[in-house]
C-alpha cells in the first residue's frame, strides 16, 4: 500500500494543529487512529498509544517495531509564529512538534503504509505511535510493550538527520543530602552542612568513570542545583542537592550509582534506576544496512524511549535534535521526502535472524 506524500504532510499539518502535551495526548490518539483507518489499517488503542500489525501477520517470524512519539514539550515564549498553526514556507514546515517527532512520526506510518500488505516479508511489522515520550512517563511506550509481544528490533523515530543512531546515554537523577548540626552563626557551635557538602561536590565535579564508550564518551556527572540554610544567622544543619548523570553503554544506573555512593559522604538517592544507555551492536544487520546506504553510526547524547526498550534499537529520523525544543521549530518537506525513501531503504529484505 502507498500512501501520497501530500496526505502524509496533511497528517504532521493536523499533528501540528492539535495540541498534544504530555499526559493530554488524546486528541492525536484520535487524529491518528481517524488516518490509519482511513488508510484502512485495523488499529488498537491503549491509553493514548495508537498501534497496528501489518495485514500479512506470519507467527513463526521475528517481530520489527516502528516507534515514535505524538506527544511534545510546551511551547517556549521565544516563539514569534503561533505553534499550532503549521505554516509552510519553502521548504519548511512550522509548527510544535514538527521535527520532534512529528516529523519522524509520520515517515514510520508511511514506511508502515509502504509495507503493509506486502506478504512475502521477512518479518512482522509493527506501528506504535505512543505518548509520554517526553517526560519518560509510565502510560507511554513502557505501558503498551507488554500487549506488543516480543520484539526483535525496533526502528526509534527521532530527529537524527537520518544518520543512524546506535547507542543513547542513558539518564539518572541522584538526590544528595549532607548532614549538619544546627547552631547559631555568631557562635561557635553546630555543623555547617554547607562545607560538609563541599568535599563532595567537588569529588563530583572531578570525578571519572574508568570505562569510556567509543560512541558516547565518558559517563557524564554534573550537580545541577544546591540548596541550604533558612536563615543568615542560623547553622544550616541540611545541605540538599541535585546530580545529573548521564551514563553510557558500560555501566548500568545501579553500577554508576553505586561507584558514586561509595565515594561520597552525603546520603544520596536516586530517583529511579531505568533510564538506562542502550546500544546496538556494530554488526547487527540493520547497522550493516546502514553503513551499505553510506550512514554513519554515532552516538546520541539524548534520551529516547529506547531507554525503555529490553531488546534491540535504532534511533533514526528527519530532522535535527538541534531545533528540538527550540522555538519556531520547523522541519524540510524535502527532509520528510528523504527520511521516508531511507526508511523503506533500510528495510527492505532486511534480515533479522
Amino acid at each position: 500500500m502507498t500512501v501520497a506524500f501530500e496526505a502524509i504532510v496533511g497528517l504532521l499539518k493536523e499533528l501540528i494543529a492539535t495540541p498534544s502535551l504530555s499526559r493530554e495526548e488524546g486528541d492525536t490518539a484520535e487524529v491518528l487512529t481517524r488516518f490509519l483507518i482511513g488508510q484502512g489499517v485495523p488499529v488498537q488503542r491503549q491509553g493514548y498509544n495508537v498501534w497496528a500489525r501489518s495485514r500479512q501477520w506470519d507467527a513463526e517470524r521475528p517481530v520489527l517495531l516502528l516507534n515514535s512519539h505524538h506527544d511534545t514539550v510546551k511551547p517556549n515564549p521565544s516563539w514569534q509564529r503561533e505553534p499550532f498553526v503549521p505554516t509552510v514556507e519553502g521548504d519548511r514546515l512550522y509548527g510544535l512538534g514538527s521535527n520532534d517527532a512529528g516529523g519522524p512520526l509520520v515517515s514510520l506510518i508511511a514506511t508502515f503504509l509502504h509495507f503493509y500488505d506486502q506478504a512475502d516479508l521477512p518479518w512482522n511489522l509493527l506501528l506504535a505511535a505512543t505518548a509520554e515520550e517526553e517526560i519518560s512517563g509510565p502510560n507511554g511506550i513502557a505501558a503498551l510493550l507488554p500487549e506488543l509481544g516480543p520484539i526483535d528490533l525496533a526502528v526509534v523515530g527521532e530527529p537524527t538527520l537520518m544518520q543512524p543512531a546506535i547507542a543513547e546515554k542513558g539518564l539518572m537523577v541522584i538526590d544528595g543530602t549532607a548532614h549538619g548540626v544546627a547552631g547559631h552563626a555568631a557562635r561557635e557551635e553546630g555543623v555547617n552542612a554547607i562545607y560538609e557538602a563541599l568535599a563532595d561536590l567537588a569529588w563530583l565535579r572531578d570525578c571519572q568513570f574508568e570505562r569510556v564508550s567509543e560512541f558516547l564518551g565518558p559517563v557524564k556527572v554534573s550537580v545541577t542545583q544546591i540548596e541550604a540554610g533558612t536563615q543568615h544567622n542560623v547553622v544550616p544543619d541540611l545541605c540538599r542537592f541535585v546530580i545529573d548523570v548521564r551514563t553510557n553503554e558500560l555501566y548500568s544506573n545501579e553500577e554508576a550509582f553505586a561507584y558514586l555512593d561509595a565515594h561520597t559522604r552525603s546520603t544520596l538517592k536516586a530517583r529511579s534506576f531505568r533510564l538506562n544507555s542502550s546500544r546496538l551492536e556494530p554488526d547487527h544487520p540493520v547497522v550493516e544496512r546502514a553503513l551499505t546506504l553510506g550512514l554513519t553510526p554515532y552516538g546520541s547524547p539524548t534520551l529516547s524511549d529506547q531507554a525503555l526498550m529490553p531488546f534491540p534499537s535504532l534511533k533514526i529520523g528527519p530532522g535535527d535534535s538541534a531545533r528540538s525544543h527550540t522555538a519556531d521549530e520547523y522541519i524540510g518537506l524535502s527532509e520528510l521526502r528523504e527520511g521516508i525513501d531511507l526508511y523503506i531503504r533500510l528495510l527492505e529484505g532486511l534480515p533479522l535472524v
